[in-house]
Order: structure tokens, then C-alpha cells, then sequence
């Protein structure tokens, strides 16, 4: 699968800093520019999946950016997301007529982002929201790495995968508590390459109990947030 690129158009350092780290961790290839100026002439040499953009930039503003590009035949489908700190409910009408994508006011919130950028950019969007990660489950009495996880499901490396469509009954080890779920392999390699560098399955829950997702949602957010929660977007 290819992996999208985002252009992130903002004149602050903690802004570029707080919403790159976030795209990174949901595992986007992110470009930055401080100005509408220097992001037409990144946009000239390779366009991007996605632009997230201020409103206030210097010289050119992010609505004459948003103009600009969904003015141009050869650029205008390029999906244009403005985030904020403008609470002006006339800029969001006028960003919005000119085509922006979606709209949000700062700080930007992860699942927000997540599902905007999912229906600006795929055709099919996720709708959870899923990241690296570095944890241990039980598939009956084998106790495997989770490399991936979501709320609908994990990706699992193991050196035998159970072949696509076999049910499981895995035990997920996540911050000092068993979860306890009953999933069925999606997809399954013995062999590593295409999203996934190592051999392995991806499984999605059947049945887990609602304060388990809960627990996986939470997790899922503080890893995002982490090192960002002071930041001011």
C-alpha cells in the first residue's frame, strides 16, 4: 500500500510540531511549510495526498491558499483540511465554499483528524484509528508480539499464522490487564513486505466487551498524545 504524504502549512513551530508528530504516529510521510508561498512551490514539485492548513499565514493567507489550489485544474484535486486557532464562524463559511475538506478549530483532536483525512484521502476510510505498537497477546498457548493494534483488532507477528478466516481466542496484555477477545484472521503471511515488515495476521475482534474497546481506545489516544499534551496547536 502506498503510504500518503500530508502537507502541513502553518507559520507557528509548535502547531507544525503538535500535528506532524500526530500524523507520523497514525504513520503518514508529513512536509511542512511556513507559508502559502513555499507550500505552491512544494505542491509545483510533488503533490501531496492531503494539505492541512492555518488560516493565518504570512503575506498569503490559508483561505487565498485554499483558493489557489482548488482555483488550478491541474491541483484542485488535492483534498485541502483547514485547522485553526481563527474562531471566526465567517472564515469557516468561507472556507468552506471555497472546498476545504473539513474545518476544525485548534488543538486539533486525533480522531477528528483521523476520520477527516480517512474520507478526504481513501476511498475506502478507516473508520478506527490504528497505530505501532510494542505488546504481547496469547493465541491459545502461543504468546506472540502485537506490532499493530486498533479497536477493531491486532496485527500479530508469528512465524505460523493461522490461515485467513480461522477463528481465534486471543489474549491481549495491555498495561497490567488481559483482555479477553474472540477474533477471526482477516489476513495472514509467512513471509515478511507490503504494509507489514515481519510475517504474521491481522485479526478483527468478533466479540469484546465494551469496557475492553474502551480500555484499547484510551490506549490508543495516550500513545498519540504522548510528549504532546502541553503543546498548544
Amino acid at each position: 500500500m502506498e503510504q500518503r504524504t500530508f502537507l502541513i502549512v502553518d507559520s507557528k513551530a509548535t502547531s507544525i510540531f503538535y500535528t506532524a508528530s500526530l500524523l507520523r504516529k497514525l504513520r503518514y510521510i508529513v512536509r511542512t511549510a511556513p507559508s502559502g508561498e513555499d507550500a505552491l512551490e512544494l505542491i509545483a514539485r510533488s503533490a501531496p495526498t492531503c494539505v492541512i492548513t492555518e488560516t493565518a499565514l504570512p503575506k498569503m493567507s490559508g483561505l487565498d491558499l485554499l483558493e489557489r489550489i482548488k482555483g488550478n485544474a491541474g491541483l484542485r484535486f488535492i483534498p485541502v483540511i483547514v485547522s485553526t486557532s481563527d474562531g471566526s464562524e465567517t472564515l469557516r463559511d468561507a472556507c468552506m465554499k471555497a472546498g476545504c475538506a473539513a474545518y476544525f478549530f485548534k488543538p486539533l483532536d486525533p480522531e477528528a483528524l483521523y476520520q477527516a483525512i480517512q474520507a478526504a484521502s481513501e476511498s475506502t476510510p478507516r473508520k478506527n484509528i490504528r497505530i505501532t505498537a510494542s505488546l504481547k497477546c496469547r493465541v491459545g498457548a502461543r504468546t506472540e508480539d502485537v506490532t499493530s493494534i486498533s479497536v477493531g483488532g491486532l496485527y500479530i507477528r508469528c512465524v505460523s499464522p493461522e490461515p485467513v478466516h480461522a477463528p481465534l481466542a486471543v489474549t491481549l496484555l495491555l498495561g497490567g490487564r488481559e483482555i479477553a477477545a474472540k477474533a477471526v484472521v482477516l489476513y495472514s503471511s509467512d513471509k515478511a513486505g507490503g504494509i507489514h515488515p515481519f510475517p504474521g495476521m491481522g485479526v478483527k475482534f468478533t466479540e469484546i466487551g465494551a469496557a475492553d474497546v474502551q480500555n484499547i481506545s484510551e490506549f490508543i489516544r495516550a500513545e498519540l498524545m504522548k510528549d504532546l499534551g502541553d503543546l498548544k496547536a
